[in-house]
């Protein structure tokens, strides 16, 4: 690709903005979070992201690759084409995995221009009804605590009433369409006595520190295990928990997929409420919540209100291996005799540039023998709601990644993200194998001895 657009004039890359900034007539987009030009001129075109881009690798188009999403938002910004079906459906496929983020030799922040380009997308485009009905529902049932408490209620009676066993061993699943796929992501629901945290764990010797945990949403009600594996091993190494009981949704779902003005009003709760809390830090074990809250600044810059607030907030805030990281664990490990292998989840490893501190705590652990994975970044094809509405080219990415894990010969894969476990394994289980998917946290938790029952390979 040349060094300018066909487009593109000799000018100064100041010139450039000021032109882009003034068009206002010709540029498609509305004045409400455009993409910046001040982000998408640091392209330089170069490539480098096009061997790192999921779904450039599976499709082979250059416009559905960073580079060339980057030309079409340019494009749209100076009014040479409008935001029709085929331009949405470029940024639609989208991952948002950042592995171009990476690979940028120019530092290039694409997550913020695409997010800001889907919500272009989300006012001025409609879907077809049926994939707009589809989309409405995922993003309001998941990041609203009310209709996901029910949610979880019905599916708990799904489970265990047997009628799931039934219709998983009928094999009619396969002919529902998207009811089937979501339903073949659903793990065990745990009993709801199971979910409820203390508000208040004080730390076990020595306090290190009072830091806020975000229960999350999918989290909350189907990862509970991992929220209370969170508490156990902080106040085993000094932290006093808080988990506020009125915290909502981060609003990171609706980020990812541009209900910018959503995500904003669900962060503005979410900082109302760690302030409250007057907590030293804030601690995340779901990446993705993770990676959005650590840019809340980004996204609440021009709100008179937030926007320091914003920033405050946003550096408080720590994933757990990141966190634990920081300072030598406590106590005594004990030995375990597992081989496990580790998966970058994209949020982690490209949002927020944490690869090296969860294998440093599994390395901790004694006996445990830690493999590595190849393609460890290499996306699953969760991304949030991605495998939901594009199922086809997620599943590519699936089997993909269950290849490498299978070249390990690990009993464990461990990953920093929820939306990865359920997507990984859906694929183990597709593929027959007995490999169970874990947090690392819960590694750590078994290692201090605080789980009543031994780590077992599943059948």
């Amino acid at each position: 690709m040349a060094d300018r657009y066909p487009w593109e004039e000799e000018q100064s890359r100041e010139q450039m903005v000021i032109r882009l900034s003034d068009n206002r007539d010709a540029n498609v987009f509305d004045q409400l979070d455009p993409p910046d030009p001040e982000l998408y001129l640091d392209c330089i075109h170069c490539g480098f992201c096009l061997p790192t881009c999921p779904t450039y690798l599976v499709l082979g188009n250059e416009m559905d690759s960073p580079r060339g999403r980057l030309t079409l938002i340019r494009a749209a910004s100076e009014g040479n084409i409008a935001i029709s079906d085929s331009f949405a459906r470029h940024m639609d496929l989208c991952l948002l995995c950042r592995a171009c983020e990476t690979a940028c030799p120019s530092g290039v922040k694409f997550g913020p221009l695409m997010e800001t380009a889907r919500g272009q997308i989300g006012r001025q485009h409609r879907y077809p009804p049926a994939e707009q009905r589809f989309r409405d529902v995922l993003l309001r049932t998941f990041t609203d605590l009310g209709r996901l408490r029910i949610l979880v209620s019905l599916l708990r009676l799904y489970q265990r009433s047997g009628l799931q066993r039934l219709l998983r061993g009928s094999g009619l699943l396969s002919r529902l369409g998207r009811l089937g796929r979501m339903e073949s992501l659903l793990p065990r629901v745990p009993a709801p006595r199971t979910c409820a945290l203390p508000e208040v764990t004080p730390p076990k010797g020595e306090r290190r520190g009072r830091v806020g945990l975000l229960l999350g949403c999918v989290q909350r009600y189907f990862f509970a295990h991992v929220n209370a594996a969170t508490v156990r091993v902080l106040s085993e190494n000094g932290y006093e928990v808080i988990a506020p009981q009125d915290q909502g949704c981060c609003g990171s779902l609706l980020v990812h997929e541009g209900e910018r003005e959503q995500g904003k009003q669900l962060a503005r709760q979410t900082i109302d409420c760690f302030e409250q809390a007057n907590v030293d830090l804030i601690v995340v074990n779901a990446a993705g919540c993770g990676s959005a809250m650590k840019e809340y600044g980004e996204l609440l810059h021009a709100d008179p209100v937030y926007a320091e607030r914003a920033k405050t907030f946003s550096r408080k805030v720590r994933d757990i291996s990141e966190l634990l990281a920081e300072t030598p664990l406590r106590g005594a490990l004990q030995p375990l005799g597992l081989t496990v292998t580790y998966h970058d989840a994209c949020h982690l490893a490209h949002g927020q540039k944490i690869r090296r501190e969860p294998r440093m705590l599994l390395k901790a652990i004694p006996g445990l023998q830690l493999v590595e994975l190849k393609e460890s970044d290499f996306c699953c094809g969760s991304a949030g709601t991605y495998n939901l509405r594009h199922p086809d080219l997620a599943q590519q990415l699936l089997d993909r990644k269950i290849e490498r894990i299978k070249e390990t010969g690990a009993d464990i894969v461990v990953s920093g993200n929820l939306g990865c476990s359920l997507q990984i394994e859906k694929g183990l289980r597709e593929r027959g194998l007995s490999i169970r998917v874990m947090h690392p946290v819960e590694l750590l938790d078994t290692s201090c001895g605080d789980m009543k029952q031994p780590i077992k390979r599943t059948g």
